[in-house]
């Protein structure tokens, strides 16, 4: 992302975005754009949107670890779209050295909650010291009872660089992500090219989203989480994101994956009981 159009943007401090838009219930919608396209984007935003700054600094260096079961559950249950889907993940802000531990909730019509821990960065690839407020959430949420005895084990590992944008007229946030890579063991998979956006609502779309619906780019179905591991793992079903990682994932040659075992249907079906 090219500095000036960032530049141009007032600055709006971290305290003050968490306070006009923590919106931690919400609905987002995902797009995925050429970095190419960022410029002219946040051109058209200059008049509407304020940019996080911190200490001078707009682009922060941001990398989770998503945790799953040995059969995958959390994956097979956004896979098979079941009404209520979980992640479990720890986010580390590389700059400020900050780590929560965070269990993200899907429910219906598309609203997500997101439950927070503050986290020991030394253990960011663990969930056992937070063991208990992940069992604790999925409890609360009614997330699959019997989650409580299965281990989780990190899966994946993205990193990326974000800034923020807090559009005050709608107390609206947005992200844009770019400088993406996904780390499953020895598998690793890069897309310097894209740009993921994620309109962040209480519900009615933001200045951002109808910019982008004018100009003919819709909401893409993409999780960093699922989406990079269907990428990574051919044997995985992939169909809510089939047609992204197609269009974005999947093009570039030089991320050609070895063949792997394919697991029955019921084997991953099984995994989400």
């Amino acid at each position: 992302m090219t500095a000036p159009p960032l530049a141009r943007l007032a600055p709006v401090t971290l305290a003050e975005a968490i306070d006009r838009a923590a919106l931690q219930s919400r609905v987002d919608r995902k797009y995925v754009i050429a970095v190419d396209e960022l410029p002219q984007l946040l051109d058209q935003l200059t008049p509407y949107a304020r940019v996080l700054d911190i200490d001078g600094e707009r682009t922060f260096r941001y990398e989770s670890v998503y945790f799953d079961t040995p059969c995958l559950a959390s994956y097979h249950c956004a896979a098979y779209r079941r009404r209520r889907r979980f992640k479990v993940r720890t986010r580390t802000y590389l700059d400020s050295a900050q780590c929560w531990l965070e269990v993200k909730i899907s429910g219906a019509r598309g609203r997500i909650t997101k439950h927070r821990l503050p986290y020991l960065t030394e253990d960011r690839r663990t969930v056992r010291s937070g063991r208990g407020f992940v069992n604790e959430v999925l409890d609360r949420e009614s997330i699959l009872s019997n989650l409580a005895a299965r281990p989780f084990e990190p899966t994946l590992v993205t990193s990326y660089r974000r800034s923020t944008l807090l559009l005050p007229a709608t107390a609206s946030r947005v992200t844009i992500d770019t400088g993406l890579s996904w780390q499953d063991g020895d598998r690793a998979l890069r897309l310097p090219d894209i740009a993921v956006v994620e309109t962040k609502t209480s519900s009615a779309p933001s200045l951002v989203d109808r910019i982008l619906w004018q100009r003919g780019t819709r909401p893409v179905r993409i999780s960093k989480y699922a989406t990079g591991l269907a990428a990574l793992r051919l044997d995985l079903p992939d169909v809510p994101w089939r047609r992204t990682l197609r269009r974005h994932f999947r093009a570039n040659p030089h991320s050609a994956l070895p063949e792997l075992t394919v697991p029955t249907r019921s084997e991953q079906e099984a995994s989400c009981a």
